[in-house]
């Protein structure tokens, strides 16, 4: 290609640039696909029940106002009970009288003053195509009670509660999603549950809670994706258990202890209500506040899946295409017959043809074997094309050797996202060192290029020009 083996690597070096290129398209690719599977999940989680937020309970109690106005009305005789007509102008007389005007205000929103929430998940496979949806059944109990008297502190003059009209709320993200189990039971009592109107969520109708004590639900939902509960208790304890082993908490709140091994998770959250800026009691509805701002829970998260895996192989794939050429640019040394631009050209080409290979075969087959079979494939295509195509003989050989240990390299940093970067630093680290050593005793001006070069050349001529007057040294 270049008799100097400086330009030969200038070169290579811009190869490498220049396989950025289809290792960009093949990135490109794997996203298309990324996209494709998230919006099968989002669909098939959405048929099965969607992300569920579940926020309550909320005890609302009707108000009736009572006001005393003036009205006009006719003047009536209260002998003959006719209306009284001015004599003189012959219209109907009229007075302002006061009288007691009842009305509806503004309900009481009381929250409950301990809420113990327990949760236990299970993780099902529902499958689209080639792809597979991870979907929840979760069954939830919780106990809770309310400290009423905080109702009348919220009263103005002349507004009463109406206390037997009082219904328990409770809302979700759809009811669709709702399956199984849904009873509130307080003492022996079990309360009906009616869908809310206009409203995802369902309500009860208490009659008069004053007689009542310590409620208790029992509720079951499908869900995907993720599971949130919010804190409206004064004091709020939830436990939440799943066979889940990758949950990503998320939320307004993380868990105060967790437990998370490859057979799921336990999790325990302890907010008071000194942690979210809640009132107990209130005049206004701040459901849908306290479900944007105050919500917490899990994500239903696949860490490090496949697409994400070939994402990131190709992120590094210009690392490895460089290691690759690298290696066959110091193995061909010494054999007289430098490789060609057009056969790195094809080697780059092969390695970036790798991430498409794994991640096709890992919709199919698994991560895993997806990536032995790219991976076996590519090694051993560019070692039969170093033996056959680039005539190295033996070092053929040597050859796969190093790419195998790249490829096995490659795949301990994608397996491990927390230490992909330490592993890749310390690989390019390695590989450099590595080629300084190997080639610490090169000529890399090309053979016959020991004596002075160029600028040394110059500068003798210069010294050896006499000057003006002078005489040569």
């Amino acid at each position: 290609m270049f008799r100097s083996p400086a330009m030969r690597f200038v070169v290579i070096i811009l190869l490498t640039w220049l396989m950025l290129w289809p290792l960009s398209m093949a990135s490109e690719v794997v996203e298309a696909r990324k996209a494709y599977s998230r919006e099968t999940v989002e669909t098939v989680g959405q048929e099965w029940g969607g992300a569920q937020i579940v926020s309550g309970p909320q005890l609302v109690i009707p108000v009736e106002k009572t006001e005393i106005v003036t009205v006009t009305r006719r003047r009536i005789d209260p002998d003959s009970g006719l209306v009284v007509i001015d004599e003189k102008t012959g219209v109907e007389r009229h007075e302002e009288v006061q009288e007691a005007r009842v009305s509806r205000a503004a309900p009481v929103f009381l929250y409950p003053e301990r809420f113990d929430v327990t949760v236990r998940t299970r993780t099902q496979f529902r499958s689209r195509g080639i792809f597979n949806v991870p979907v929840y059944r979760a069954d939830l109990t919780a106990s809770f009670a309310f400290r009423l008297e905080l109702a009348g502190e919220v009263l103005g003059s002349g507004e009463r509660l109406l206390w037997e009209e009082a219904a328990l709320q409770i809302r979700v993200s759809g009811n669709r999603a709702l399956r199984g189990a849904a009873e509130l039971v307080e003492g022996d009592s079990a309360l009906l549950l009616e869908p809310m109107d206009g409203v995802a969520g369902f309500a009860a109708a208490t009659g008069d809670p004053r007689g009542r004590g310590t409620y208790a639900l029992r509720l079951g939902l499908n869900g995907a994706e993720r599971l949130f509960l919010t804190p409206v208790g004064r004091e709020t304890q939830v436990n939440m258990q799943s066979d889940w082993p990758d949950p990503s908490f998320e939320g307004a709140f993380l868990p105060d202890e967790a437990e998370i091994g490859p057979d799921g998770f336990r999790a325990t959250w302890r907010i008071p209500h000194l942690a979210r800026s809640l009132a107990q009691v209130s005049r206004e509805d701040s459901s849908s506040r306290v479900r944007s701002a105050f919500a917490f829970g899990l994500r239903y998260l696949e860490v490090n899946d496949f697409y994400q895996k070939a994402w990131r192989a190709a992120r590094y794939g210009g690392l490895f295409v460089a290691l690759c050429f690298l290696t066959v640019f110091l193995i061909e040394r010494g054999t007289g017959r430098p490789v060609h631009a057009v056969q790195y050209v094809l080697m780059g080409l092969a390695q970036a043809v790798f991430v498409l290979l794994m991640v096709s075969y890992a919709e199919h087959v698994g991560f895993g074997p997806a990536y032995a079979l790219a991976a076996a494939a590519t090694v051993g295509l560019l070692t039969l094309y170093g033996l056959t195509g680039l005539k190295l003989g033996a070092r053929a050989g040597l050859l796969g050797s190093v790419l195998s240990l790249v490829y096995g390299v490659l795949y301990l940093i994608l397996q491990s996202a927390d230490h992909a970067l330490l592993a890749g630093a310390t690989l390019a680290f390695l590989a450099l060192a590595l080629t300084m050593i190997v080639t610490r005793n090169e000529t890399w001006a090309g053979p016959g290029a020991d004596g002075p070069g160029p600028l040394q050349r110059a500068a003798s001529a210069l010294r050896r020009r006499p000057p003006a007057g002078g005489v040569a040294e």
